[in-house]
């Protein structure tokens, strides 16, 4: 089944909120809903922390709130893990890692039309992730092709549990790391970048696609073999309607948008109205359209979402709850608006 369209609502998963069924019912009241990580609850709940579990060489200090690699103890570790590759407990995440994403899994969303899952993409974790000489995992031509592997099987799996209780769950694979590939890092070109990521899909099942908040070179995101993008395009909007015809070639594909619209942190939160932001979005529509893009093909192939998550508000989760709802009623007046089923 394709990923549903005509802007229904989603979010991403990383939410300020210490309670988490608060944070969960957050997470139901839109129309395609997640399961949230919730890294103030602790330190499990960090994004790269839940995808590094299982990781040979990690070293993880919950009380100091630290997540390093060690070379050394990679390879004392990876014998053991290679015998447990073909484990899928392995690659899931367990109730230490994840209160949520349990809890989540034991619910119905058979009158959903999709449900969705993430994890922390290995480009992004492996720039995080620093070795004993505080260089990057992702440098290391040894760790780096496993850690392709390693994540991808993490997502397959996590995709199958969902799909047990919604056949049309897909994943995000949240690489805000992308958006670094372009400024000159040393020791991993674009070139070596899409060879990766090219191979790192072809190992994923579907339906699948990419979240990030930054601004990458758009040509080279669209170009790769995903069914959906999620994107900020409160901030980057108008650049990445700069892309029309690589935008159209992946809309051609089949592949789903999510107009990241209503901000999450208060100061601009404040300065917005929901009319506002359905201009900017329609602004956005219309300039596409002009450009050769279908409208009407366009918002049927289309979610809507907050721009951002946001952790650093100092009314903690309020801001976000108010995003969430913004998205909501937004949703609901363009959808009356473009008639849209």
């Amino acid at each position: 089944m394709p990923i549903p369209g005509n802007l229904l609502t989603t979010a991403m998963a990383v939410m300020p909120h210490t309670d988490a069924d608060r944070a969960l019912d957050m997470a139901l009241s839109l129309d395609i809903p997640f399961w949230p990580q919730l890294p103030r609850l602790n330190y499990y709940e960090d994004m790269y922390v839940q995808a590094a579990e299982h990781f040979p060489g990690i070293l993880l200090d919950v009380q100091k709130q630290t997540l390093a690699f060690s070379m050394e103890k990679f390879m004392e570790e990876f014998e053991g893990t290679m015998a447990r590759f073909d484990d899928p407990a392995t690659f899931d995440i367990s109730k230490e890692y994840s209160q949520v994403y349990h809890k989540f899994l034991s619910m119905d969303f058979s009158g959903r039309p999709a449900i969705r899952g993430q994890l922390e993409g290995p480009v992004s974790f492996g720039l995080n992730v620093l070795d004993q000489d505080r260089r990057p995992i992702l440098f290391d031509d040894t760790i780096r092709p496993f850690m392709f592997e390693f994540m991808a099987k993490r997502i397959n799996v996590q995709l199958a549990r969902l799909k047990e209780i919604n056949p049309n769950a897909f994943m995000f694979v949240d690489e805000p790391g992308l958006q670094f590939l372009f400024s000159a890092l040393s020791g991993y070109d674009t070139v070596k970048a899409k060879a990766d990521l090219d191979a790192f899909f072809e190992m994923i099942d579907r339906p699948r696609g990419i979240h990030l908040c930054g601004n990458p070179d758009w040509d080279f995101l669209l170009g790769m073999d995903m069914d959906i993008l999620s994107l900020d395009v409160y901030s980057n909007g108008d650049i990445f309607a700069g892309y029309a015809p690589s935008i159209q070639r992946f809309l051609d594909r089949g592949g789903t948008l999510v107009w990241g619209v209503v901000p999450t942190n208060v100061e601009p939160f404040e300065k917005e109205s929901g009319e506002g932001l359905e201009r900017r979005l329609v602004d956005l529509w219309e300039a596409l359209a002009k450009k050769g893009i279908d409208r009407d093909h366009l918002l049927s192939r289309s979610l809507l979402s907050p721009a951002t998550c946001c952790l650093v508000n100092p009314d903690g989760e309020k801001t976000v709850e108010k995003a969430f709802g913004l998205i909501r009623d937004l949703s609901s007046r363009l959808r009356d608006r473009f008639n849209l089923p």
